[in-house]
């Protein structure tokens, strides 16, 4: 069986590396625009400590956290060991009683249910501050030790070149649909024509404009993150929790003294890639507020990404009522924690196999709800 993905972010290359390891033949076709979500993404993965209640959502996030330590393990045993991913924990910090009160309320039937998601402690202002010391001083925590987070572009290299060495060719430019007989029949790149028996439409903000021609209106637009990278010479900040105060910001570090801060989340920014003033503004003043300490830090870098927004809370994964064409798409803000499972699913859907989960919910042109009010911008 052949397949032609379109789009080499966390999705297409999880479902390349996937179909690969089942012996697909597999050709990948990237633009690689400025602006990709994988690139510029935090990381985060704890969907039980997220304020989103919607179940949908839940299953296939949670799903995507479970699913992690086994293809951590794959791509290790394949040679890739750097992917970023590390379970470090994720404190959920307040400053009042109250709040916290709350969402210990909220989080520990997650919890519970979900062995993968560690063990659940209430820590003082100063148990808080000993994990992520620049923390305010007034916060305490709630802390689940099962949180963790991953370095997108590590993890899209490591699935990519383990991909390669299981056969799947990647290639590079803008592709295009190729169709026949009412169906899908592979895609043209530069003026060459690749068939394939399947296509997995994989090119997030920018898939609309590919689905187009087809006279598929797939509800999908980019929305601006500005996530900032910042340095704390000389501290070992490798270990350090997740932090997620109760905002649609966040907080994580990895190795290399860095600390990651963000993120606007701009609706309507089309495909402006450029760092603003009041982006810059926004997310400095809420990290700052949450942790002071990072006062002292270096700004390295500021990393735009454009979220592939669907119009509701859930992915849209699956296929379309085009024959030989699977859809995979509408991650927004969580495609980093969904986005590797969602692979192996588009990639059993392309071989003929029963998904992992049930796509009922997740349907790319379904009727689309109104979110419960608030919901939209409660995950990091």
């Amino acid at each position: 069986m052949r397949v032609a993905i379109i789009g080499a972010g966390i999705l297409g290359a999880s479902a390349a590396y996937h179909l690969a390891l089942a012996g697909a033949e597999v050709v990948v076709a990237d633009a690689a625009h400025p602006g990709r979500a994988t690139a510029a993404g935090a990381g985060i993965v704890s969907p039980w400590s997220s304020g989103r209640t919607d179940a949908g959502w839940r299953r296939i996030a949670e799903a995507g956290a479970r699913y992690y330590p086994r293809l951590i393990d794959r791509l290790a045993a394949d040679g890739e060991t750097e992917t970023g991913y590390r379970r470090v924990g994720a404190l959920s910090v307040a400053a009042e009683d109250a709040e916290l009160d709350a969402l210990e309320a909220a989080i520990r039937p997650r919890q519970q249910a979900a062995p993968e998601a560690g063990e659940l402690t209430r820590l003082s202002p100063a148990e808080a501050r000993a994990l992520f010391p620049p923390l305010h001083p007034a916060l305490g925590g709630v802390f689940l030790s099962g949180g963790a987070r991953v370095d997108g572009r590590l993890l899209t290299a490591a699935l990519r070149r383990a991909a390669e060495r299981h056969g799947v060719h990647f290639v590079a430019g803008e592709a295009g649909l190729l169709t026949g007989a009412d169906r899908v029949t592979g895609i043209r790149l530069a003026g060459e024509s690749i068939a394939a028996d399947c296509v997995i439409a994989a090119a997030g903000a920018w898939a609309p404009e590919l689905l187009r021609p087809l006279g598929l209106a797939l509800p999908v637009a980019p929305q601006r993150g500005q996530i900032t990278h910042l340095r704390l010479e000389g501290t070992a900040t490798e270990a350090w929790p997740v932090v997620l105060p109760q905002s649609s910001h966040y907080l994580l570090a990895f190795g290399d003294s860095r600390i990651v801060v963000g993120a606007t989340r701009e609706t309507g920014s089309g495909f402006d890639h450029r760092v603003t003033a009041a982006g810059q503004t926004e997310v400095l003043n809420e990290a700052l507020a949450v942790a002071p300490g990072l006062g002292r830090a270096t700004l390295l870098e500021t990393r735009i990404g454009f979220r592939p927004a669907g119009p509701d809370l859930q992915p849209l994964l699956g296929r379309a009522g085009t024959e030989g064409l699977i859809i995979g798409n509408g991650l927004g803000p969580s495609g980093l924690t969904i986005g590797p499972f969602a692979g192996q699913v588009l990639a059993q859907l392309a071989l003929g196999e029963a998904p992992a989960i049930d796509l009922a919910d997740y349907a790319p042109l379904r009727p689309v709800p109104d979110a419960p009010s608030g919901e939209m911008d409660r995950i990091r």
